[in-house]
């Protein structure tokens, strides 16, 4: 089979720009915006953060099952992020204080992540249709990750500073909308004309789907995995802000945190390639859980620590990170192609719905748990940012954001079956 083109590589991932920003501006600051400015408690502040995300859920399959039967997917990535991009730019316009201001974030970001799934799910069943090629999806997955790693540094460093310095949180919404929106275009226009291996289409009934992901153990042993370490990520990433403030003691910080952790993400990709070529994807995520446990275990003495230390170790979080990523997501396209193989059928977009739904509720849950464990410390809502907290709450913050995340990569890597792939995934030579 043909090698994919760098123009097509490039094309695909540019949708992570989408991705990216989406996966990680609400879950940096939408929690500190409910606490901090609208006054909300944490707990209640955590709940809606979570209960649109966890919409998705349920919804994500059946925007798999829409695209599937339309047979196209650059339609849905047009109209998708488009009304991400608009909705995303009204998240954060609506009324400044009351219970009215906290229904409206929790509307209007239900709105937004209902268009995403439109998005989100079609592009990451695009993976499974543009080639078969098993190391060929790994370089695409890398390529993927390392326009992601930018698209979170620059919205997850670059939020923080337009909030700080050009007009606080709704410049934020305008500022992040756009490049959902430049993300949105660069993508559909880079895979016009994309070579596609297959067309998946499917008009499976939800029960249909059930049995579809019943019927694969190893989708859903991957699925486990990743969605277990999305909650700890999605937990460090809502901490980033109280983490800066509160056991730093300088909310500035919180760019060069991001810059610390995206950065090296950026240069790493080749290196996470070879170790998936030469000794399997499998080896290569648990390899970067451990690297990812350690370093944030090491945060949780970030009290006594210079800042250069501090900013070291989110440097090694962030290589972890990125191995944490690639390989699941290189793995996905194996296991679809293999069950379908089994199967006769085609059924990418629904397994992707299945999928991002799962992905979706862990990155949710983070901040939900990141709330609970703040309310549990004591912590202090308020409307501008500067309300004293208790020891208690401070050591909420620290605990939230290292040894949650350290405990949630590694516990469910025992899930992985033994080898050096997948169960049942194909070999290289079988899809070449």
């Amino acid at each position: 089979m043909p090698q994919i083109t760098a123009r097509v590589r490039a094309g695909y991932a540019t949708g992570s720009f989408v991705t990216g920003a989406f996966g990680t501006v609400p879950g940096l600051l939408l929690l500190p915006y409910l606490t901090d400015r609208l006054a909300v408690p944490a707990a209640v502040a955590g709940l809606l953060v979570l209960a649109p995300k966890a919409w998705d859920v349920l919804f994500n399959p059946v925007a798999g099952r829409i695209s599937d039967r339309a047979g196209v997917r650059r339609p849905f990535l047009l109209h998708g992020g488009i009304a991400v991009a608009v909705l995303f730019a009204l998240l954060f316009a609506g009324p400044s204080t009351g219970a009215l201001a906290a229904g409206y974030v929790a509307l209007v970001f239900l709105l937004c992540a209902t268009a995403y799934a439109f998005f989100q799910v079609p592009y990451v069943a695009m993976a499974a249709e543009i080639t078969e090629d098993y190391d060929e999806r790994t370089r695409l997955m890398a390529w993927r990750m390392a326009f992601l790693a930018s698209a979170i540094l620059v919205s997850g460093a670059g939020a923080p500073a337009v909030r700080d310095l050009a007009g606080g949180y709704r410049a934020v919404g305008v500022a992040v909308g756009a490049l959902i929106l430049v993300g949105t275009v660069a993508t559909v226009v880079g895979t016009r004309g994309v070579p596609v291996s297959r067309r998946a289409t499917s008009t499976a009934t939800p029960r249909e789907l059930l049995a579809a992901v019943r019927g694969s153990r190893p989708f859903r042993l991957l699925l486990a995995v990743f969605v277990v370490q999305a909650v700890g990520l999605g937990t460090m990433l809502a901490g980033v802000d109280y983490f800066a403030r509160l056991v730093l003691g300088d909310q500035g910080l919180q760019t060069w945190l991001f810059v610390g952790f995206v950065g090296p993400a950026l240069v790493v990709m080749p290196l996470w390639q070879r170790i998936g070529r030469r000794h399997g994807k499998r080896t290569g995520l648990v390899t970067a859980s451990l690297l990812f446990t350690a370093a944030v275990a090491g945060l949780g003495l970030s009290r006594a620590l210079p800042v250069a230390a501090v900013l070291a170790l989110m440097a090694v979080v962030g290589v972890g990170y990125a191995g944490m990523q690639v390989f699941p997501l290189s793995m996905l396209p194996d296991v679809i192609t293999a069950q379908e193989r089994r199967d006769g059928t085609t059924r990418a977009g629904l397994f992707a719905g299945v999928w991002t739904a799962g992905e979706t509720l862990g990155l949710a849950l983070g901040p939900g748990v990141y709330g609970v464990v703040l309310a549990l410390g004591g912590y202090t809502a308020g409307t501008d940012g500067a309300a004293g907290q208790s020891p208690g709450a401070v050591l909420a913050a620290l605990l939230g954001f290292t040894a949650i995340p350290a405990v949630l990569a590694v516990v469910a890597l025992p899930l992985l079956p033994g080898g050096s792939r997948v169960p049942d995934e194909p070999e290289p030579e079988e899809i070449a």
